[in-house]
Formats: C-alpha cells, structure tokens, sequence
C-alpha cells in the first residue's frame, strides 16, 4: 500500500468511532482502583442523602403525634451525620476522581503531541499548526467526564434513582408506576437525542480547528496584513469563523434544550398526577401525610438524576466525539513505523547515491524524472535552476522527508528507504532558505540539537559561524531574547545562528536550501566563511540562486524540469556555454 510520505496524501488512518465500551476498556479499567474509591464513595454519598425523606414519613407520622423529643433528637442527629457524610465524600471525590481526569488530560496531551512529530513531514505541508494545537489541546478536554465528575454523576445518579424507586413502590406501586410512564417517554428522547447531538459535537471540534488554526496564520502573519492594509478582509474571514462556530453550537443548545423542556413538561404532568392521586388516596385513608411528603421527596431524588443524566449524557457524548477525533490521529502511520525500515546505522560516512529516482506529489504528476548522482563522502553537490524544477524535491529526498516513488537513494550503499530514520537524521543537518528559530535566547537556540553541549563546543560554533561578530555587540550577549522565529534578528543574524547550530550538531550529511538568498553583501561574505568550515568533509547539498556562492562545489547540477540537464563542475559548465553559462553570465549583469 502506498504510504503518505510517498505521496503528497494524508496518511492513512481507520474511520473510528470511540463507543462507551471502549472507552472503558482503555480509559476507566486501567484506573479501576481509583474509580472503585470513588464508587464507594459516591454509594455513600447517596445513601446518606436519602436519610432526610426516608426519616420525614417517621418525623410527622410518628414523632410529632407522640410528641417523641428523644427520637426527635436522635433523627436530628442522624440527619446531621449523613449531611456531614455528604460533604466529606464531595470533597474526597473531587480530590481523588477530578485530579486523576486532570492528569490523564495532560498524559493524554503528551501522546497526542508525541504521535503529531512523529508524522511525515508532508502530513504537516497539508495541517494549518493551528488546527493541529487545537486537536492536542482541546480534543482531549472532554475525557474528564468519564474518569471525573460525570462519570460520578451517572453512577450515583443511577445508585440514587434504583434506591428511590425501590422505596416509592413500597410507599405506593400505583402512583410509582403513573411515574415511570413519563419517564420513559423522556429515556427514549433523550437517547436520540444523543444519537444527533455527537455529530455536531465532532463537528464542532473540526471548525474550533479551522478557527484556530487561521487566527494562528493571522496573528504570525500581522506584518504582511499590516503592510496591505488588510486587516478588514482578516476580520471577515474570522467572523465567518466564530459565525460557523455559533451556528454548530445553537444546533446543540436546541436539541439539548428540548430535551430539558420535554422533562420538565413530562415530569411536571407526573408530578400533577401524583398529587391528584395522593390527595385522593389520603382522603380515602389509603396514604398517610408523612407517606405522601417521603413520596413526594423521594420522586425528586429519582427525577432529578434523570433529568441530570440528561445534562451529563451531553457531556460524554461531547467527550466521546472529541475522543473520535483524537483516535483519529493516533491511528495515523508514524513515519518511523514502516515495516521496511529494518537497517539500524552504527556509524556514517557520507556517500550519498540516486539510482534513477522520480517522484510525484500526486499521481501521475512527477516533479523528477530518472535523476542520477553520486556525491561522494566529504563533497559539496550544488543543485541550481528555475523555480519549481525540482531541487527542493532533491533535498526533501536526501533529508529523508520524502521517499523516491520509484529508483532508489542510497547512503553508505544502504538504501535510504529501509533504513531506520532515527539512524540516519542523527548524522543529518539542515539550513533552510527561511531557517525557522525558537523563541528563547541565541544560546538557547544553537544548542537546540546538543542541549548538553560543553561551553568549549558552543563556542566554537559561535566563532565558526561569526555569531559573535554581532552578539557582542548585544548587552546580555548570547543570553539576548530574541522573540517569536527570532524576529528581532535581521535576516543574516537569524541565517548565522542557524549555522552555528548546524555546526554545534557536527553532522555528516548537510542540506543547505538557499542558505545565503537572504543576506547582503556583508552577511554573504562572512557566512561563506562559516558554510566552508560548516561543509568541510562533510557530504553537502546546496541548493543556490546566487550561483558566485557555489563556484567551488565539486559538483554542479543544473536541473530544469525535474531531469538533470547539464552537470560538472564550475569551469567545465561555463565552457560547455549552456544553461550553466547563461544563468551565471545573466546575474553578473545585474
């Protein structure tokens, strides 16, 4: 089957459904120690609310006509204890049920997170970050409702309820089962309901992506829509958003809204019913005041956790959608979980060979034809030519982000796709045309890959890379914050400390994508000094459009659509008088 990084698809992941059952399996059982504490708690909890309408029926049919201080007392005290009883285990199920929902939200962030890097690069070229941060953070939110409060909720409401009814059937079976109509007229509603309302849910979490994900773009993006005077066009496609988001949540406010009003229109007539048929059955000496008041109690303690469970069921049901979503992602391939990826390198040299590779983001749409190369341990292999001829292709294959829809690279004679991608990227560094910086510090950000690197190893970067030409000039130095992708660094200062890092990480094989389009004249000189020793046997691919910068490269392949059409080094090609020689005569002129 073809997999996503070959491709530019999404990768393949099962259509899932998260069911009550399965979320049991994997998310309550594991922690069923803790659920039973607060099981027992919640039994407690409930059986000591039910002392007050128990004991009311023994306060008016049988203390006070007998005037009982004593007994009179002893309920007072009984009620009290179970009121304390009640708060004790409110507190204890919070702290014990609420905190654990708390950290398995985080645990379960982290897999998220884990399982999102672990994804082909192509699979991020088709996700907004924003979209993606939403999924991590928000998706997994709703899974409190099953390990926490809701969870306890539905089970002391249903302890609660069973209770209530077995003590109104001993009361009076008939005015029990007047009751039990209505409210099983609500239990079918409420069902479908549920069976509508998860679909909006999942929705919803799929347009909170879409909205976060294009405020993300904007906020990142507040230069250029300053500098075209856009702001009014973003403000309307961010309206357009939240309107989305408002339509879906009005969807469910409604179907859960009918829910509630069926209830309160059925359990009303239920309980008109009741004192119709209470009155009557007291007139006739069938049904004692104390009785009737414990009934009338008792029916609030099984209604109200009916008509609760209706709130909760949207709780799972929101919990189980955004679980939907979130089994989604983690049914996804990892890049790193391909089968054929079975070669673990013990040591690099750096030969690096394609075998007449092609490639194609979509089918039957290839962006390289049949493209041969050997670039030997230690040399630098620059590729140039018009954009979108397919250098950046070259490089993705090189660095492993993409794989060859047919031929084959190799590194070392091993082939590239069937070895282990941890093996081979730990002896890799990049440098990108837009290299991409953390906010934090300089130094912060050159020790990125060696995060353990000694002061003399840092240094020496520093110095390779001519950093310290400017960060001596900053007042905390190296520790100078630099912003969000170092936007307070010019282009060269941003280009520099990305080769200082590349250096630092003292890697095999180099990509350098456009790693000088961005300097002037001054940055150029002083980063082709630092890209020399940067290069410096090491195996290098460049890809250049200031093509004075790679007139010492061992090899120079001029690409046009995605084939090789000339290759040599800089004196054979400016003889041969081809594409090479226009190309290079053209930028002399301007």
């Amino acid at each position: 089957m073809k997999s996503y990084q070959h491709t530019g698809e999404k990768p393949k992941n099962k259509k899932t459904k998260i069911t009550m059952v399965s979320a049991f399996k994997s998310i309550i059982w594991p922690r069923r120690k803790l659920v039973f504490i607060g099981l027992i708690l919640i039994v407690f909890s409930r059986l000591a609310s039910l002392v007050l309408p128990w004991k009311t029926k023994v306060l008016l049919d049988e203390v006070i006509p007998n005037k009982d201080f004593d007994e009179l007392y002893n309920l007072l005290g009984l009620v009290a204890g179970a009121i304390l009883i009640q708060a004790v285990t409110s507190y204890l199920l919070t702290k014990i049920l609420s905190v654990q929902a708390q950290f398995l939200i985080s645990e379960l962030r982290a897999q998220v997170q884990k399982k999102v890097l672990s994804l082909p690069i192509s699979f991020f070229d088709n996700t907004k970050s924003g979209a993606l941060v939403s999924r991590i953070m928000n998706d997994v939110e709703g899974v409190r409702n099953l390990i926490g409060t809701g969870l306890v909720q539905l089970v002391g409401g249903t302890i609660t309820a069973v209770i209530s009814l077995i003590l109104l059937l001993k009361i009076s079976w008939s005015m029990t089962l007047f009751v039990l109509v209505p409210v099983a007229v609500f239990g079918f509603i409420a069902l479908k309901a549920f069976s509508y309302i998860r679909p909006i849910f999942k929705l919803r979490g799929k347009i909170n992506a879409e909205v976060n994900g294009r405020l993300t773009e904007t906020l990142a993006g507040v230069r250029v829509i300053k500098a075209f005077n856009a702001e009014e066009q973003e403000n309307k496609v961010f309206e357009k958003g939240v309107d989305k988001m408002f339509q879906n949540v009005k969807k469910s406010l409604t179907a859960t809204s009918i829910m509630t009003s069926t209830s309160t229109f059925l359990l009303g007539i239920a309980s008109t019913g009741i004192m119709g048929i209470g009155g009557y059955k007291i007139i006739q000496g069938d049904l004692t005041v104390g009785d009737f008041l414990s009934f009338t109690l008792l029916l609030g303690f099984m209604i109200a956790p009916i008509v609760q469970m209706s709130n909760i069921g949207s709780q799972l049901t929101e919990a189980l959608a955004g679980l939907d979503r979130t089994e989604e992602l983690m049914n996804m391939q990892a890049e790193d979980e391909d089968e054929n990826r079975t070669i673990e390198l013990e040591s690099l040299k750096g030969d690096l060979e394609f075998n007449n590779v092609s490639f194609a983001y979509e089918e039957n749409k290839n962006v390289l034809h049949n493209i041969s190369f050997n670039a030997p341990s230690g040399s630098v292999v620059a590729l140039v030519g018009s954009s979108g001829s397919g250098k950046s292709t070259i490089a993705g294959l090189s660095a492993t982000f993409l794989n060859p829809k047919s031929g084959v690279v190799t590194v070392d004679g091993q082939d590239l796709s069937k070895i282990k991608l941890n093996s081979f990227r730990k002896h890799l560094g990049v440098v990108l045309q837009d290299e991409f910086l953390f906010e934090g510090t300089i130094k912060e950000n050159i020790l990125f890959p060696r995060p353990n690197a000694t002061d003399e190893q840092l240094q020496n970067a520093v110095n390779a890379a001519y950093v310290n030409e400017f960060t001596d000039r900053f007042e905390l130095g190296l520790d100078t914050l630099i912003g969000e992708r170092g936007v307070k660094l010019s282009g060269g200062q941003r280009q520099r400390i990305a080769i200082a890092r590349a250096i630092l990480a003292d890697p095999k094989v180099i990509i350098l994508d456009e790693a000088t389009s961005n300097l002037d004249t001054e940055s150029e000189v002083l980063i082709q000094k630092s890209l020399t020793k940067l290069t410096n046997n090491r195996t290098t691919i460049v890809i250049a459009h200031r093509l004075s910068t790679i007139r010492k490269a061992d090899q120079i392949l001029v690409i046009e659509g995605g084939k090789i059409a000339e290759r040599g080094n800089h004196d054979e090609l400016i003889a041969a008088k081809g594409r090479y020689f226009d190309l290079y005569t053209y930028q002399g002129k301007i």
